[in-house]
């Protein structure tokens, strides 16, 4: 007799909606960040919950949860498939216009629709280490971050052995550190002194 699938749909969800087909694997998982997509548009950071989450994919809390410690990191997840907020790694062929333009894109972020999902992104990220280290390392930038810098090495505009983690984060945290402070768009005239006053003086002296 075959397994049951662990992350089968087979829960009825919280208000009893109706399901469409008992859905596993890939397509459970699209169904589940679509709906956190879908959700924290409608209610905002402040008013998601988990619940919320699964009853508008008509599933259960427990499915979510087998996927998701919590709900920072599915919609996390939710925003990296909608890919409203990917950051490629710029690819200029000059490593200050390539961190530049990653700056500008976290930067952008306080100037759009995204931007009520992104101050309640950021007021979770005091809540626990966890959740901020969730969140600097795959929606703040500093992924990207490192792979702008492996590109400058290939180019030789740069030895990575000689630049510690903590200066290959630095323009992200300082702008991270704008943005938690004013909620507002970095100003071009301060993302260019972070880079050219601060950061690269760092990676050359």
């Amino acid at each position: 007799m075959a397994t049951p699938n662990a992350d089968a749909d087979s829960t009825p969800s919280p208000t009893g909606r109706p399901k469409t087909s008992r859905r596993r694997g890939a397509a459970l998982e699209a169904a589940i960040l679509k709906a956190a997509w879908d959700e924290v548009n409608a209610v905002g950071m402040a008013g998601l919950t988990m619940e919320g989450i699964a009853d508008r994919a008509g599933t259960s809390k427990a499915v979510l949860y087998r996927r998701w410690p919590n709900r920072v990191a599915l919609v996390v997840a939710a925003i990296r498939e909608e890919g409203s907020f990917t950051d490629e790694a710029p690819d200029t062929g000059s490593l200050r216009e390539d961190v530049l333009v990653l700056l500008r894109h976290m930067s952008g972020r306080f100037e759009g629709a995204e931007r009520e999902i992104v101050l309640g992104l950021l007021a979770e990220y005091f809540r626990s280490p966890e959740v901020a280290d969730h969140l600097r390392g795959q929606f703040f930038g500093a992924e990207t971050m490192m792979s702008v810098l492996e590109r400058a090495e290939e180019r030789g505009e740069v030895r990575l052995d000689r630049v510690t983690p903590r200066i290959a984060s630095l323009p992200v945290d300082l702008v991270r550190h704008e943005l938690l402070r004013t909620q507002a768009a970095v100003p071009e005239e301060t993302l260019a002194q972070i880079v050219d006053d601060v950061f690269l003086p760092l990676l050359h002296r």
